[in-house]
Formats: C-alpha cells, structure tokens, sequence
C-alpha cells in the first residue's frame, strides 16, 4: 500500500459511524471550538443533544452541518466523508450511479450529493504565477452521432459544444485553472486569463490570435504554430495544459458520459481540484482535509440546482 494513501477499510476504521464523522468535521471546521454560523462567534454557545449548539448571543440553533454543503441533508455524515474520499482518490471522477451502490442511497440522492461536493471544489482565487501555459478545448457530443432530432445542422466541428478554458503553471506541483466560457471571443479569453493569472507572468499558448494580444503591457506571452505541426520550440508549448484536457475528457466520456453545458462549470471544477490540492501526491487525509475546508458557504439546494 502506498504511503501517500489509505485503504477503504482504514477509513471505515476511522469513521465508522456518524458520531465519529462529526467529530472530524467539527475539528477542521472549529478548531478552537464551536461558532456560531450567523452571528459568527463562539464565546456563548451552549452544546445540546446529538451535536446541536445553541448560540446565546443570537438564539439560533446550529449543527456542524449549518452554512455547509452538508445543510439539510438527510444523509448521515459518516457517509458524505466516504462520498469525499471517493471524489478526491477516483482520478476520472466517481458516477452518481457507481455512488448509490457504494453508500446504499438512491441514484437521485447521489447525484445531488456529487454535485454539492463539486460546489465545494470551485472558487480558488489564488492567481497562477510564473510559466503558464493555456489552450481552449471543446466538450460535448459530436454531431454525426446525435439523433437526428438533436442535431443543430449548423455545421461540425465545434458546433453544439461548449468551450473549457485551461490555464496550468508549468514546473512540479504548478496548479491548474480551468473555466467554463460561454464564448470564445478575444475579450472574454482575456478577461478570464487577466482574473487567474498574475500580471507579469510568461504565457505559453498556440498561435490562435485571441492569445496574440497578451504579450506586452500585462504579460511576457510566447506561442507554438500547432497548424504547422510545431508543438515544442525551445521549451515554448502547451503540452502540459492539453494532459489536463486529456483527463477532463476521458473522465467526462468513460465515467460521466455527458455532462450538460448547465452543469459543466461544477465538473470543470471538480477535475481541477483533483490536480491541485486533490494531487495524488499528497496524503489521503491531507486531500480530505483540504477539501473539508471548502465546504463552509457553498449550500447548493435541489432547487437552484435543477432551476
């Protein structure tokens, strides 16, 4: 057994009830003891029955559970950490239905719990820095093996697909971006690299022309001819973003199999979580706990979620 891992069995040892989940949760979350999730202190609180806390200050009553992606789920918390566990060690990604048989809950429920713990993987402003490689991929079905009746007949290639923006530091450990455009004009390329990438970095891209405006003012910027067959030219290439995009796609097509466009910004993030503090080079537990440090302020309800 690896060293930077643990087995399923060692995490049932370690959680083996709900009781015992909750005690990890409430040690990440409250390292100095329990606060209050509306008025955010934690200097009168009152530890009631089964892990409820009544705040004094403000009279609400709250869980480990309030202000989580865990909000108002029925599931037991021992179950969601092995929901975690799976997410952050399954490379491509873990299926809604390969989900219900594991943790012995409907494929409805797992389905909404996964998109919850993707929830939880977005929003790290950290700005990428140094050698930076981008490139823009496409995500969805292929024209000529739609039904007929869901072809667009707007031509191929791109048609029908939406558009993945990838970002990656280059060098050992770099962290990887990843964002869901809607477009994939000059101006919203650029916006999106000007937000997740520091000012002064080095930007390797392909020779498209909506990267050709970057070098200069905000960014040192070099490019390879990929129509040219040039893919590596004195260290300049964007190999190490498109094994991202390798990942992404095989995740998406032998796991999930179709992921809407709706949806397809929580899946995006969901992968680049799993390159970034989800590494396979860290520990199990250290992943675990990364991710468990992301979920306070994401509650994702069934409403929003299929509105």
């Amino acid at each position: 057994m690896s060293k930077s891992t643990i087995s399923t069995f060692e995490l049932f040892a370690m959680f083996p009830d709900q009781e015992a989940a909750r005690s990890y949760l409430e040690g990440r979350l409250w390292p100095h003891g329990p606060r209050c999730p509306v008025c955010g202190l934690g200097e009168r609180i009152t530890a009631r029955k089964s892990g409820f806390y009544r705040c004094n200050q403000c009279k609400e009553d709250f869980t480990v559970r309030t202000g989580t992606i865990f909000e108002r789920s029925h599931v037991p918390l021992h179950k969601w950490v092995y929901a975690m566990y799976l997410l952050v060690t399954a490379r491509k990604g873990i299926s809604s239905m390969q989900l219900a048989k594991e943790i012995g809950v409907t494929q409805k429920s797992a389905w909404f719990m996964l998109h919850r713990l993707r929830e939880a993987c977005g929003s790290d402003l950290d700005k990428l820095q140094g050698l930076v490689e981008i490139d823009e991929t496409y995500v969805g079905g292929i024209e000529a093996n739609k039904h007929e009746h869901k072809k667009l007949k707007a031509g191929r290639g791109t048609v029908g697909k939406t558009a993945v923006l990838g970002m990656r530091e280059r060098g050992k450990g770099g962290r990887t971006k990843a964002v869901k455009i809607d477009a994939t004009d000059t101006q919203t390329i650029q916006d999106v690299i000007v937000q997740s990438v520091e000012v002064g970095s080095m930007l390797h891209t392909d020779e498209a022309a909506v990267y050709q405006a970057m070098g200069g003012l905000f960014f040192d910027h070099e490019s390879v001819n990929h129509s040219e067959g040039e893919y590596v030219r004195d260290g300049v290439t964007t190999n190490s973003v498109e094994s991202v995009f390798a990942v992404l796609k095989r995740g998406l097509i032998g796991v999930y199999h179709h992921a809407s466009a709706k949806h397809l910004g929580r899946y995006v993030d969901e992968f680049a979580f799993r390159l970034n503090d989800g590494n396979v080079a860290r520990h199990t537990l250290k992943r675990l706990d990364s991710f468990v440090s992301r979920v306070v302020g994401k509650r994702l309800t069934y409403k929003a979620l299929i509105a």
